[in-house]
């Protein structure tokens, strides 16, 4: 079982600047097969938009995703873990926050990305999440 965050996040996470638009987003998740983007100011996270972001915050309110831009529809302060934390820390931040996903930065800069499924996969192979999570991405 893994004890640190850096043994079982994702590297390289897929980022995109605040100033790109939600379109730009929902491209890169679809091309990606992900359901997230790390939003940076510069090489600095800022936020994390997900799929359901740009739906429930930009579409569903009738805004133009072209012209939307995904700092538009970041909320609150970002929940991150650093590479070395628990993965105890990880899961009470995901529990407090009613979150799936962390981006893992080292000084604010992000290097990976650990979800629920990730930990599910980590902590008990034989969940049902597990299971789902360690199938490869529908395409």
């Amino acid at each position: 079982m893994a004890q640190q965050v850096k043994e079982l996040m994702t590297e390289r996470p897929v980022t995109l600047a605040r100033e790109a638009s939600l379109t730009d987003a929902a491209k890169l998740m679809r091309d990606h097969g992900i359901g997230d983007v790390i939003v940076v100011e510069g090489d600095r996270a800022a936020g994390i938009v997900t799929d359901r972001d740009i739906v429930i915050r930009g579409v569903a309110e009738g805004n133009d995703p072209d012209a939307t831009r995904v700092g538009d529809v970041l909320r609150g302060e970002l929940a991150a873990v650093a590479p070395e934390d628990s993965i105890d820390r990880a899961i009470q931040l995901m529990r407090e926050r009613a979150i799936r996903r962390l981006p893992v930065l080292e000084s604010g800069k992000p290097v990976g990305i650990v979800s629920l499924g990730d930990l599910a996969v980590s902590e008990d192979r034989s969940s049902v999440l597990a299971d789902i999570s360690d199938e490869p991405p529908n395409r």
